[in-house]
């Protein structure tokens, strides 16, 4: 099932994610729902938030690599970086450099609950870091140079407006 995704400007997208406490039907439910509407939207990647869920989740498809991630944590990021573009399926039509870590050490679980530690590192690493970063409720818009934040501020401003114009609606 086609989820909706969550605009920026919705409060869930600034809150941190609660833990996953247990992967049971509806959470495993959840995920391929998520990866459904990540494929649909088109993106490579779509957390817990973006769908209104403030949980530890996310779905990320790198490389023809599907990882379905739950309570994700980074353990080690390297020091050498490099800076590319980013976009969010919740800030449609907002793009930005941002500046990560290239290599990262990480700790998730698996949809059959297993413990994965792996490294990953190029457009994979940036992926992961990305989608945690929406578990604690930091956005892509948040790293990007002011001169850039400046320049697409006009575009979040209305995105925020239509945003919470909508939730409004939705609540009467």
């Amino acid at each position: 099932m086609i989820l909706k995704i969550t605009k920026y400007g919705n409060p869930v997208l600034r809150k941190k994610s609660e833990k996953v406490e247990e992967i049971n039907k509806e959470i495993l439910e959840l995920l391929n729902n998520m990866v459904e509407t990540m494929y649909d939207a088109p993106g490579v990647g779509l957390a817990g938030p973006q769908v209104g869920e403030s949980k530890r989740l996310a779905v990320i498809d790198t490389e023809g690599v599907l990882k379905k991630v739950i309570n994700p944590e980074i353990l080690e990021m390297s020091e050498e970086t490099d800076i590319s573009e980013e976009g969010c399926l919740s800030i449609p039509g907002a793009y930005g450099n941002v500046e990560r870590p290239n290599k990262i050490n990480v700790k998730y679980q698996n949809e059959k609950g297993e413990e994965i530690i792996e490294e990953l590192e190029g457009m994979p690493a940036r992926a992961f870091q990305h989608e945690t970063n929406h578990l604690d409720g930091i956005l892509f818009v948040d790293k990007i140079s002011p001169l850039k934040k400046r320049l697409i501020s006009k575009k979040l401003m209305k995105l925020k407006k239509q945003t919470l114009k909508d939730l409004k609606k939705e609540s009467n």
